[in-house]
Parts: structure tokens; C-alpha cells; sequence
């Protein structure tokens, strides 16, 4: 099953003042993720359901199982993100 993503404004806001490289490989990671998401999703024990690693960066996502989406809430280098 494939989901569909919806990248939070916050979220977006941070891959646009990324180096282009970096926010690629993130894009395609996620791009990767919605084909089989919990091959990749880790179980988060904080205020969202799953965490992505794609190298030092982290992504903060919560999922809806009954329609079938990813949401992007949050993208930020490990050392920040967990201080949220």
C-alpha cells in the first residue's frame, strides 16, 4: 500500500534553507518511505508516532492508517530534534 505525504509548513520551511544535496536526499528518502513506510519508521516515544533517520537529520512523523497518509511534522538535525 502506498501512502500519500503531506509535509507540515514547518517542515517545508527547513529542506528550503538546506543545500540542495542534502535536502534531495532527504526528499528522496521520503519519496522511498511511502512505498513501504515501516520497513524505515522507527517507534518515537514523544509527542509524534514514528522517527526517520536519513544520516544526521531526523524526521518527526505522525501517521493516519485509516486514510492512508504520512504526515512530515518536523525535520531537523539530530541533536536538535529531540529537544523539541
Amino acid at each position: 500500500m502506498n501512502f500519500e505525504i503531506i509535509l507540515d509548513p514547518q517542515a517545508n520551511k527547513f529542506l528550503d534553507k538546506l543545500e540542495k544535496n542534502i535536502a534531495l536526499r532527504i526528499i528522496n528518502k521520503l519519496d522511498e518511505v511511502k512505498k513501504d513506510p515501516f520497513r524505515y519508521l522507527e517507534h518515537y516515544e514523544g509527542d509524534y508516532d514514528y522517527k526517520l533517520r536519513v544520516g544526521d537529520y531526523r524526521v518527526l512523523i505522525d501517521v493516519d492508517f485509516i486514510r492512508g497518509i504520512l504526515f512530515f511534522r518536523i525535520i531537523d538535525k539530530r541533536g536538535r530534534v529531540y529537544k523539541r
